[in-house]
Formats: structure tokens, C-alpha cells, sequence
């Protein structure tokens, strides 16, 4: 949850709040210490490694959402309750493949 903004570096932060476990939280410190950094830094550092790990997630073409349109009836009764489920499931299994 976002709790306020401020700026660093003249860059914009969003103050945020995270729980860890005490082993979690301990290790950490330990890094942030040895590496001369604040906890805040080695956190920011970590999280920016691994967004540019993260392997890219291609937006579907529009010719993907007109494939859904008039399927015909599934006989699935709650399909009205779970629709957006079931929609974004087609559209994963259809880049996943």
C-alpha cells in the first residue's frame, strides 16, 4: 500500500511498507551493511534486478479479444460469475503457445 511520495536523486519514490520474517529481514541487514548501503537501497537494488530479469510479456493484438467473440454457448452455468477468468486463461494458453 502506497503511503506517500518524495522525491530522491531527483526521482520520484513511493513510500510503501512490506512484512519479512526475522531470518529475512536479519540477512538482509547483514548485506546492506557489508555492502555499505542503507536496507532501503539493497531493497530498491533488488527489486530493479529483478524487473530487468523478468522475462517480457508481449501485450496481445487486438485480432486476440475478437476470437472470444461469439464462441456459442458452453453449457457452463457460471460462466456469467467467472467470464473474466476464463478470458484471461484463453488469452495466456493463446501467447503461451
Amino acid at each position: 500500500m502506497l503511503t506517500s511520495f518524495y522525491s530522491m536523486e531527483g526521482k520520484v519514490k513511493a513510500r510503501t511498507m512490506m512484512y519479512l520474517d526475522a531470518e529475512q529481514l536479519r540477512a538482509l541487514k547483514d548485506e546492506a551493511h557489508t555492502r555499505g548501503i542503507s536496507l532501503a537501497e539493497l531493497l530498491r537494488r533488488v527489486v530493479q534486478a529483478h524487473l530487468e530479469e523478468r522475462p517480457a510479456v508481449a501485450a496481445a493484438p487486438p485480432s486476440a479479444f475478437l476470437k472470444i467473440v461469439g464462441l456459442g454457448a458452453s453449457g457452463c452455468e457460471e460462466i456469467s460469475d467467472r467470464h473474466d477468468s476464463y478470458v484471461a486463461e484463453a488469452l495466456r494458453l493463446e501467447h503461451a503457445g
